[in-house]
């Protein structure tokens, strides 16, 4: 026999006290205030009645006294929650694994996938055995603990009202080690899974995790499988216009019959754009939309299914993304005076450019881009990245001792974002130089004599060379002399130039935040609000729901946007699994769960306390025990 309940000291010092309080009541005796009567011997044979009973009287207290007695004990024997100790320790032990991941919001059995499997649990659990015991835990990215290995069907009831369903997929190798971990050492182990089946990967999980002598069990969930999916998701803006963007974005029909579709693009609220589009089945659809505008900052992609047959599963009907702040690009221009550039440098309005003589001391920034015209100063870090045009001889670029003439781009790089858009071969310059480049330059463009257009890093920055002065060739005279600057200023700028990625669900987020902090709070799309670490510039967080975010100040302020996506392709496909494979064995059915009385002794302790009240209330009232 062990004791499950509160601590055998604590009850032992309960039931001292109150056995000795409640003798002590009854010890106690009612002293009576005298009263004059005018006869007395009119009470003399009373009192020799009373003298009569008084052993009786005294015997009935006495009875009263263990009755009350009984009952304590018995209350307190049941606060100790008794167990058999055989019971305890043969009765099985389950670690419940709740599938979380974004399937589980599968709307194709009322009210959802997750919501059924919450009512199988509230089933086990009135239906829990004595002696057995319980671990419920989420599978998701993570596997986490919501109960203790229990039978307190409170906290496990607790547990399962806790349970909540996220954008992400469901890592089984992760969650059945910790099953299993969990189960160590304890009698009659058993994994119980519960699941639409949409689970990646279960062979190497299974064999990654040996799972030798534990049970496993697996309780089904889902009917449909129709749904449609934005799987891909990611917009630019233009180089030269930013103001204009491209979508690249992918539709995943995951039905087994053709489906038509309706892609809507929403930005900062407003719709833009409407497509109908047809897909076949299993079909993964790309789609590119080119010159676009409307959106200054949020953008997102809705697909809605057309027909009968209603889109079961709606978190990845979205997919969002943040476009990048048109800020202005800090521009220092170093120059005697160059009217072809200052020209070039005015048709973009998302420039500042600040012009100083190369006889005058240099601003301390900080800048992104500095054009050195003909002159090789000394730069500081916060100069940014280098635009060197004609350098001279002795500055942080070699050059070839003998000059050349009558040359042009003989050879280039096509994927160099310095010469989009551009059409070198048509660029004849007349004198200039031949660079010697170092080691871990790269060399952009050549002619027959050498190297004339070069991109590298000198001390700790980025820079791109121009061999000769575009005055002395006809590169001014092209549309491709403001496309070369604008060029190089935007990919020495780089956010602007680059796909922009949303975070993906499922995995730890490394959100840039700029100042020294301990920890930011995280507004998520639901508009709840939580603090989180900063580590090393960067807010640290998991990932587990879709939707625009903000970094947000103690006073409220924005610090940071960002948008999130659920991409994960294995929790698109909704098709119900009626099977769960672990290695060559399947998962068995769930058993061992009926609903009845749990065969418990402090349920019974209870009944006789009840039956011991009974009886007390009895003898009471028919005057047996006073």
């Amino acid at each position: 026999m062990l004791f499950a309940g509160v601590p055998l000291s604590t009850l032992g010092l309960l039931a001292a006290g109150l056995a000795a309080l409640t003798t002590l009541l009854y010890i106690l005796k009612l002293r009576r205030r005298p009263v004059s009567v005018p006869f007395s011997p009119l009470w003399r044979r009373v009192l020799r009645d009373q003298q009569a009973t008084h052993l009786f009287s005294e015997l009935k207290r006495w009875l009263s006294l263990l009755l009350q007695l009984a009952l304590l004990g018995l209350v307190l024997l049941a606060l100790a929650d008794p167990r058999f100790t055989k019971a305890w320790t043969s009765n099985r032990n389950r670690v419940v694994l709740v599938d979380v991941s974004a399937s589980m919001q599968a709307t194709d059995v009322e009210p959802t996938r997750l919501g059924v499997a919450q009512t199988k649990l509230r089933e086990f659990i009135r239906g829990l055995p004595s002696g057995d015991r319980l671990l419920i835990a989420e599978m998701g990215t993570t596997c986490r603990a919501l109960s203790s290995m229990t039978d307190d069907t409170a906290e496990l009831s607790r547990a399962v009202d806790a349970i909540k369903a996220t954008d992400t997929g469901a890592d089984l190798e992760r969650a059945l080690a910790f099953a299993r971990d969990s189960l160590r050492g304890l009698s009659s182990p058993e994994i119980v899974v519960i699941s639409d089946g949409a689970l990646s990967d279960t062979e190497r999980a299974s064999a990654h995790v040996p799972l030798d002598g534990i049970r496993t069990s697996y309780v089904p969930v889902g009917q449909s499988e129709t749904n449609i999916a934005v799987s891909q998701f990611s917009v630019r803006r233009y180089p030269l216009d930013k103001g204009r963007y491209e979508v690249l974005l992918e539709l995943n029909n995951t039905n087994a019959t053709p489906a038509d579709v309706e892609l809507s693009l929403v930005g900062d609220g407003s719709v833009i754009d409407v497509t109908k589009l047809s897909l076949a089945a299993g079909e993964r659809l790309p789609r590119i939309y080119s010159d676009l505008s409307g959106a200054s900052r949020t953008l997102e992609a809705r697909v809605r299914l057309l027909g009968a047959a209603p889109d079961r599963l709606s978190v990845d009907d979205r997919a969002y993304a943040l476009m990048p702040e048109r800020r202005r690009v800090r521009v220092l221009v170093v120059s005697p005076g160059n009217t072809y550039l200052e020209a070039a440098l005015l048709l973009d309005e998302y420039l500042e450019v600040t012009e100083v003589a190369p006889s005058e001391a240099l601003p301390s920034g900080p800048f992104d881009v500095t054009i050195l015209d003909g002159v090789a100063p000394t730069l500081q870090v916060n100069h940014g990245a280098r635009i060197y045009l004609n350098p001279p001889e002795g500055g942080p670029i070699k050059l070839q001792p003998k000059p050349i003439t009558d040359f042009g781009f003989d050879t280039w790089d096509r994927q160099s974002p310095f010469l989009s858009f551009i059409a070198p071969e048509d660029i004849q310059a007349a004198t200039g130089h031949a660079f010697v480049p170092e080691s871990g330059d790269h060399v952009v463009g050549a002619s027959e004599l050498g190297p004339i257009l070069l991109t590298g890093n000198r001390d700790g920055q980025r820079f791109v060379a121009l061999s000769f002065d575009p005055r002395s060739s006809d590169f001014v005279l092209r549309v491709a002399w403001p496309l070369f600057l604008l060029n190089s200023i935007n990919a020495f700028a780089a956010e602007d130039t680059r796909y922009l990625s949303s975070f993906r669900t499922g995995e730890t987020w490394n959100i840039p935040v700029q100042g020294e902090r301990d920890s930011v709070i995280l507004k998520s799309p639901n508009g709840q609000q939580r603090a989180i670490p900063v580590k090393s510039g960067y807010a640290v967080t998991l990932g587990e729901y879709a939707g625009f975010f903000s970094l947000l100040e103690a006073d409220g302020s924005e610090l940071y946007a960002f948008a999130a996506n659920m991409t994960d392709q294995n929790e698109s496909q909704i098709k119900p699994n009626p099977e769960l494979k672990l290695g060559t064995a399947s998962a068995g059915p769930v058993d061992g769960f009926s609903v009845g009385v749990r065969r418990e002794l402090w349920v019974y302790l209870l009944g006789a306390v009840l039956c011991v009240s009974l009886i007390e209330w009895f003898t009471y009232h028919r005057r047996l025990t006073v």
